[in-house]
């Protein structure tokens, strides 16, 4: 890859590589191809820096409706600074994002009411129960009490957690705080859901009940954008996938494709490059402890 951003040619078959970013003028909402809400999120030249540091660059992707898209790179690479730019918490230094059509920087208000929403670290209040805090979410979003209550009670007794819900989250481990977060994302049937590392610290049973859930919600109709950094969890629940290096999209297309007959791991490694460790390096490690 050239210090510019052009995309390396790879070795993984059928992926589809992006060309070099779009320039990163401002744009009018029109000029989205094809516009509609057929493309729930679409993302074209986005840029942000910190100070010195440039976590996005260019940033460029589509993510098909109905699609489970994982969004993945090294640790720093720009996928939790592209999900807060999407929700509207981070305001982009050039390009644009469209969320079931609607331009985020035209009508941010909007935008979220079409989404549902998972960070990390999680927005929750600890001081509330589950339940209130769910609640409150439902309430927020205009659903009424009885729409409230039946989705609620639904959704705890999916997730295990029925018997805790009129707990304080304060209570709670951080699998129960993730379930609690999953279920105020998923309660006003949103059309995009975004979670950010949503899997971390929770237990295998959950993990399948989640996983569930996420596969009705996509039979709905729904699109899911997950970030993480761990291979295992979106080759199961993932059919389509982002390769994020250094704040640019390196590699993306269907999963299968990706892999090409590989483990995701390694197809990941070839694409953001990586070594082995040397053969001398840490050699202290495999002497045997001083007694």
């Amino acid at each position: 890859m050239d210090p510019r951003g052009a995309v390396r040619p790879g070795r993984l078959g059928a992926v589809t590589f992006p060309p070099p970013p779009p320039p990163t003028a401002p744009r009018p909402a029109s000029a989205f191809a094809p516009p509609s809400g057929d493309v729930p999120l679409r993302i074209v030249g986005l840029s942000k820096a910190f100070g010195a540091k440039r976590a996005l660059d260019g940033l460029t992707f589509d993510v098909p409706r109905g699609a489970c898209y994982g969004l993945v790179g090294p640790n720093g690479s720009g996928k939790s600074t592209t999900m807060r730019t999407v929700v509207g918490l981070i305001r982009p230094d050039a390009g644009h994002i469209e969320v079931c059509g609607i331009d985020v920087a035209h009508d941010v208000i909007a935008t979220r009411r079409a989404m549902g929403v998972m960070l990390d670290p999680l927005q929750l209040f600890d001081r509330l129960t589950a339940w209130e805090f769910v609640e409150t979410i439902g309430s927020l979003r205009g659903l009424d009490a009885a729409t409230i209550t039946a989705r609620s009670s639904d959704l705890f007794s999916v997730l295990g957690l029925g018997a805790d819900a009129r707990r304080p989250i304060d209570g709670y481990s951080h699998g129960m705080r993730k379930k609690t977060a999953l279920a105020a994302a998923l309660l006003p049937r949103p059309r995009l859901l975004m979670l950010d590392e949503p899997f971390e610290g929770v237990d295998p049973v959950s993990t399948r009940a989640m996983r569930s859930m996420l596969d009705r919600f996509r039979i709905g109709g729904g699109t899911v954008v997950l970030s993480t950094h761990v291979m295992d969890i979106v080759e199961r629940v993932c059919d389509h996938v982002g390769v994020i290096d250094h704040g640019r999209l390196v590699a993306s297309g269907p999963i299968d494709a990706l892999r090409n007959g590989r483990r995701l791991e390694d197809a990941f490694i070839d694409v953001v490059g990586g070594s082995e460790i040397d053969d001398d390096a840490l050699h202290w490690l495999t002497e045997s402890p001083v007694r």
